[in-house]
């Protein structure tokens, strides 16, 4: 690859951290360490030429901040100016002398590098933003006008990446945020990507065109495969073997569709010089294969959530990975996408034991399996490396010790790399002797099926990346975000997108104090008193549990009210949802307690400190956006004490306490409504709109909307008295699904209440299944829409639910409850 000579790295000051290169950080496997060493010298020559990359990055900068699209030089420079490793460099520019001439110059690697470095500089000398837009987007008011940009040190800055990778997505990501995504929207998040220096994201649309292809060369039929794929809003869970044909069938226009789209974003993703993850055969198999090649080894797995086990979506079949026709399958899906795509990166994901455990636990036998799959990859691509998640080890008691072991060097050492996904709250590294030499991803997980709920660790992220990576005999080999959901918890994403690039431990309490200020454009010491609390509170979570939020307003119990226990006088505790490990689990009649790990009232307070800064801050987006969550976040758990006031009503026979504080769980529900439609980032109508406008029929817009309707509420199958046990997974607070969806189911389990204590009866549990399940399927299946544009005043109404909610008498109760941890 050509490179600039410009940059000599000897003059250049770099920033005083302690350099690992990257083979350092892997020493204890010297294989894995030299074949992953030969596959990024291979991606560095195929890269794309240096003009095309810079090219890329213009683009990105000048849809970012297009008044200072002059201001910026950028420039491709070899590894070896930044002493073997990827690195951005930041200098002034040598021939600015007026107004109008470039004035800093960035240098990088990649164009990754290059607009990683670009972020560096307006997040550390403008006191910059970059979030998504849904969540406040970028904040550049705070960014100097042309001509006036700030200097940097004389000699220039130059960071180098500690490790060579920064992951991006999780498999389910595709489903719970990208599902109807157009160019339009990819092209931003491409942006965003590599502003947040990512290099290896996870490209995961239009596969299904390609396994149409693929599957025709054996005899599958179109009609075949109706029954085989998901729907649009399904598709990961059927790419995965969970599920088939819920949702569908896909009509045609969606894969042609799908894969243009897909040909779009990796042309873009190569242009940056990114490295995008291409799927593998996994062996999840259409049924008509069976018919066809009845001596295959193929098998029907067992049931994945159905309430009755319907084989139209039920029982998947699998491959066996040891049958020749494995290879043959996996061969011909690489060659059909090297064809479409005309290139790869060399880097595959294959998820086989996803949910699903392998029959036996015979080490040969699963030694003979791994080693079969990565011959299907590698039978179509002699370079391939098999990405593979880690969530099986973390969350399967099936993989103990010598099951892993055997899956993970069935691949020969360097042709697979592991994600640690939960690294920040379960980290595998640690007790796995770093994956036994296996080659890792440091993973934050941190959110499931896009629920909107403010929670973090900052504390464990700001460290853990590092003590993995300095750790004896590390095998680390980057750094990545695998949450299930975007656009939530900014903070969150830009403390660890900035892990891809620090050396050192982050000292996240002063890094806190420095993002409220660029957050906002400004320093407010109220709202940085905020944010201290909310450091301390919310985003430092360390009790080990999966955040699933079970918030009674968007997760309703379905359950006898004899069944909810009242803490007596506020003391004890419920049942510990960090015992409950698995994240997706057969919901039960039995009410789980809502995840709280903070002090409400501490939390109340910040929410206060926002309400008092809100004249100087109004008519900040990213504040309006803050604000919105925050005291939709306070207001959620006083709801969730409201039920159980409701409950504890109930219990005493009280009827006028049940129907009292009933409608004031539904007037806050209202409220809460009308508080989300103030921001654009919690608003149902774009998600249900985006799905109708990729459609290219008024069935298919029903087909559609249905899908979107079905994942963020009932998700799966029902029958007319059984849920779906997954019911509420993809919960939302979204302006609409409160007040047209939230709020009438919530109402009809009052009714039932209510009528239960009028007529001195039991609870009729199946009478209020049957009525919130026709509900639900009814607004699964309505077509009235939603607004696609924010309205009304944020501070305000935020001011007034403020008073009217959490000043009461009885936040009292709230507020000692919350200090026990007990609602």
């Amino acid at each position: 690859m050509a490179a600039s000579s410009s940059f000599p790295a000897i003059s250049l000051l770099t920033l005083t951290f302690i350099i690992f290169t990257f083979p350092s950080a892997v020493r204890s496997s010297t294989i894995g360490v030299d074949y992953i060493s030969r596959l990024l010298e291979i991606q560095d020559r195929e890269r794309p030429a240096p003009s095309v990359q810079v090219a890329a990055s213009r683009g990105v900068l000048r849809r970012l901040i297009p008044s200072h699209s002059s201001s910026f030089d950028f420039q491709i420079v070899s590894k070896e100016i930044c002493g073997g490793s990827s690195c951005f460099i930041i200098k002034n520019h040598p021939s600015f002398k007026r107004r109008g001439d470039p004035e800093i110059l960035i240098a990088g690697v990649t164009g990754v590098e290059i607009l990683a470095g670009l972020h560096w500089y307006l997040k550390n000398w403008c006191g910059a933003h970059i979030s998504w837009e849904k969540t406040g987007g970028a904040q550049l008011f705070s960014v100097p006008k042309v001509g006036f940009l700030p200097r940097v040190q004389d000699a220039g800055i130059l960071i180098k990446r500690p490790i060579p990778w920064n992951y991006y997505q999780n498999a389910v990501t595709s489903s719970y945020t990208f599902a109807w995504w157009d160019w339009k929207r990819w092209e931003r998040e491409i942006d965003w990507m590599a502003l947040q220096g990512i290099n290896l994201p996870l490209a995961f649309t239009g596969q299904e065109a390609i396994w149409q292809k693929v599957f025709q060369k054996f005899n599958i039929s179109s009609s075949d495969l109706d029954g085989f794929f998901g729907g649009p809003a399904f598709l990961a869970w059927s790419r995965m073997g969970n599920l088939h044909g819920w949702g569908g069938p896909l009509p045609q226009s969606w894969f042609d569709q799908q894969l243009i789209l897909q040909k779009n974003i990796l042309t873009r993703m190569y242009e940056l010089g990114m490295t995008p993850v291409l799927p593998a055969f996994s062996g999840n198999v259409p049924a008509a294969l069976k018919s066809i090649f009845p001596s295959a080894k193929i098998t029907r797995l067992g049931n994945w959530f159905t309430v009755r086990s319907d084989p139209r979506w039920c029982c998947t079949y699998l491959l066996d990975a040891t049958d020749p026709l494995f290879v043959e399958i996996g061969r011909a899906f690489i060659e059909q996408q090297l064809k479409e795509y005309g290139r790869s990166s060399h880097i595959y994901n294959c998820d086989t034991f996803d949910e699903n455990t392998p029959p036996v636990d015979d080490t040969d036998y699963i030694s003979s399996l791994g080693a079969a799959i990565y011959r299907g990859i590698q039978s179509g691509d002699s370079d391939a490396v098999w990405l593979m998640q880690g969530w099986l080890f973390s969350y399967d008691p099936f993989w103990r010790p010598p099951q892993m072991k055997a899956l993970l060097h069935s691949v020969p050492v360097g042709r697979m790399v592991v994600l640690d996904l939960f690294a920040e709250v379960k980290p595998i590294w640690s007790s796995s002797e770093q994956f036994y030499g296996v080659p890792y991803i440091w993973c934050m997980l941190h959110n499931f099926a896009g629920n909107i709920e403010m929670y973090g660790i900052l504390d464990s992220i700001a460290s853990g990346p590092i003590d993995a990576r300095t750790s004896k005999n590390s095998t680390m080999v980057g750094v990545g975000m695998s949450m299930e959901g975007i656009e939530q918890n900014p903070v969150v994403y830009d403390l660890m997108s900035e892990m891809a690039f620090q050396h050192n431990k982050v000292d996240a309490k002063a890094w806190i104090n420095l993002y409220s200020a660029r957050r906002y454009g400004k320093s407010v010491p109220s709202v940085q008193d905020a944010w201290n609390i909310l450091y301390h509170t919310i985003y430092n979570c360390t009790d080990g549990a999966y955040d699933k939020n079970r918030d009674v307003i968007v997760s309703f119990p379905d359950v006898d009210p004899s069944f909810i226990s009242i803490p007596h006088e506020r003391q004890g505790h419920y049942k510990n949802p960090a015992l409950q490990r698995l994240v997706i689990k057969e919901i039960t009649e039995s009410f789980d307690q809502p995840h709280l790990w903070y002090s409400t009232a501490d939390v109340v307070h910040a929410l206060k400190l926002f309400i008092a800064s809100g004249d100087e801050l109004s008519q900040s987006n990213t504040y309006r956006y803050d604000l919105i969550d925050l005291t939709r976040q306070a207001l959620a758990k006083y709801a969730n004490q409201l039920f159980l006031n409701v409950i504890e009503a109930y219990r005493s026979n009280d009827v006028h306490g049940v129907s009292e504080q009933s409608q004031r769980f539904l007037d806050l529900v209202e409220d809460m409504d009308t508080l989300l439609g103030c921001h654009e980032g919690f608003l149902l109508g774009p998600w249900l709109e985006s799905a109708k406008q990729l459609a290219q029929h008024e069935e298919q817009k029903k087909q559609f909307e249905w899908n979107a309707r079905t994942q963020i509420t009932m998700w799966f199958d029902n029958t007319e008295e059984e849920a779906s046990l997954l019911r509420d997974y993809g919960n939302k607070y979204w302006n609409g699904l409160l007040r047209d969806y939230y709020g009438p189911r919530a109402a009809i389990y009052f009714k039932f209440l209510i009528e239960s204590l009028k007529k001195g009866n039991n609870f009729q549990l199946k009478s209020w299944r049957r009525e919130w399940i026709k509900l639900t399927n009814d607004w699964q299946n309505s077509r009235n829409t939603f607004a696609v544009e924010s309205g009304g005043n944020a501070l305000n109404i935020s001011r007034w639910l403020y008073n009217k909610y959490l000043l009461t008498p009885d936040i009292e109760s709230f507020n000692q409850a919350s200090a026990s941890h007990i609602i």
